[in-house]
């Protein structure tokens, strides 16, 4: 059995994290699959400290593998046979003091990924950049949900959202920066709603935060009214619009990088100016028949991006890889 060693550096469970997880089960009956977690110990609480001390654990990893996976830090190191899972290479959501390093390091990665054997990306938009960057073998594979996951009742929905507000619901996302949740406060403020986040809040802002398991935070997106997904750097996807849809609830984005196509190909609102998104939010919570109708589109086309696709298309891949 060919052993894989797929590197991580972090825990934190985003969209490329959860991608990551799912890919290495579907591989797991046919390879020996490694996860090596290198993720920051000693200064996992100073952010300008952590990649570096990761960078080091990476630096000195002395394992043999028949295939190494890994992701942009790690491929600083990179060694054949290496596959490259690129989900998106956009800092501007960084913060300003740190964006010139990583810019700095974008160079060197772009130069060390002329060594990889294959680039995966998870969109048109991202496999069309590496490849209009003239790189070879830069595949696609979608990310992948498990539909049955999403069957949440509307009594359910109905109960979560009366245990929140008596007022309809507007998600924003994850409580952070990048994702554009204080320009979307400050645009939504006004309006007659419950604005709502979650995850860590990573950003004070005067709405409700919650810290919910993956159960609850599928009847958030079931109880919203809308979800707003206005990411202010180029996304790989964007797993929280995916999902939104999925629950049918329409999303408006900005659809930035691979979130256009999955906004675009689901008949959701495309929001690429803060400046627009209160008209935008406005019209659907005074329209319920059409917010009824993006909503059915959206899951339409969510629904075909299943995980037994998904698991198929990373098989195929590795086998081919590794004959």
């Amino acid at each position: 059995m060919k052993k894989i060693g797929w590197i991580e550096i972090s825990k934190k469970k985003y969209g490329g994290v959860i991608y990551n997880e799912q890919a290495r089960k579907a591989l797991e009956p046919f390879f020996d699959v490694e996860e090596i977690m290198l993720e920051s110990k000693i200064f996992k609480n100073i952010r300008y400290l952590k990649i570096p001390e990761s960078l080091f654990y990476i630096w000195r990893l002395k394992k043999e593998k028949d295939l190494w996976i890994r992701d942009f830090y790690s491929s600083i190191f990179i060694k054949r046979k290496s596959l490259v899972m690129i989900h998106h290479l956009d800092f501007s959501g960084f913060p300003p003091v740190s964006r010139p390093a990583f810019y700095i390091l974008q160079k060197i990665f772009l130069k060390k990924l002329e060594k990889a054997d294959c680039i995966v990306t998870v969109s048109d938009y991202w496999q069309k950049y590496f490849l209009g960057l003239g790189f070879k073998n830069v595949y696609k594979i979608y990310n992948g949900f498990d539909l049955n996951e999403f069957g949440i009742k509307d009594q359910e929905a109905e109960e979560f959202k009366k245990s929140i507000s008596s007022r309809p619901i507007i998600y924003l996302g994850n409580c952070q920066k990048a994702k554009g949740v204080v320009e979307s406060y400050k645009a939504l403020k006004c309006l007659d709603v419950q604005l709502v986040t979650s995850g860590r809040r990573q950003v004070n802002l005067p709405v409700l935060n919650l810290e919910l398991d993956h159960k609850n935070y599928l009847k958030l997106l079931k109880a919203s009214s809308i979800v707003i997904s206005m990411s202010k750097f180029k996304e790989g996807w964007c797993r929280t619009a995916h999902e939104a849809m999925l629950s049918k609830t329409p999303v408006i984005g900005s659809g930035l990088g691979g979130m256009k196509e999955l906004l675009e190909g689901g008949s959701q609102i495309v929001c690429p100016d803060f400046s627009e998104l209160k008209n935008k939010a406005e019209y659907l919570l005074q329209n319920p028949e059409r917010r009824k109708k993006i909503a059915e589109k959206g899951f339409e086309f969510a629904k075909k991006f299943t995980l037994d696709k998904f698991s198929e298309e990373w098989i195929k891949l590795i086998k081919n890889i590794t004959q």
